[in-house]
């Protein structure tokens, strides 16, 4: 199984990175309790050298859409705390985080999968279930990460049915991440520099 969440790491000099990013589950019939996340970056990735460097990470659960949007379209100073058992930091507009710890890379020139172990995890808030609006900006996010590699007319089609949901269900926050997916899309199409 595939959970959108956001991945914080850390540089060697303690800087934070947010990324929004899809982290696989250990499926239920793989006995191999080696690991509990596979992390899949692409290359060339800001994440992907931090977990090389410091071997941790921390998957953050998170409902507030702006974080998903913001990062993709150049918003990615989100207040941060320090994690608990791993260096490295937690969103603080986390539902919920997992703390992890690099156990094993299989490398591609691609698409390294990096196995993680689960070393904390932490609630911080319940989560009160999703509106239309919060999984439109969600798939709208994806969209906006692959526009260099979908045709427009798809995107467009796309997107014009995602808007069913935000017109019918956003609130102040989903509305905000819209318009900046919506800009980032714009701009991308017209050769503008968001």
């Amino acid at each position: 199984m595939i959970l959108e969440t956001i991945v914080t790491t850390q540089n060697a000099l303690g800087q934070p990175h947010i990324a929004p990013m899809g982290v696989h589950t250990r499926p239920d019939n793989n006995h191999d309790e080696a690991y509990d996340f596979m992390i899949l970056p692409f290359r060339p990735s800001e994440t992907l050298d931090n977990i090389l460097s410091t071997h941790t990470a921390v998957i953050n659960f998170c409902d507030d859409v702006r974080v998903f949007a913001g990062c993709l379209t150049g918003r990615r100073d989100w207040p941060v705390n320090a994690s608990q058992k791993t260096a490295g930091c937690y969103l603080a507009a986390a539902l919920a985080h997992t703390e992890v710890a690099l156990v094993n890379v299989e490398d591609d020139g691609e698409r390294p999968k990096l196995f993680c172990k689960s070393v904390y995890t932490v609630h911080h808030k319940s989560f009160k279930g999703f509106n239309r609006a919060q999984y439109s900006v969600l798939e709208a996010a994806i969209l906006v990460s692959r526009l260099d590699r979908l045709p427009q007319e798809k995107v467009r089609q796309e997107l014009d049915y995602l808007r069913i949901g935000v017109d019918k269900t956003a609130g102040d926050r989903e509305l905000e991440a819209w318009q900046w997916l919506m800009a980032a899309v714009d701009a991308f199409y017209s050769g503008v520099k968001a």
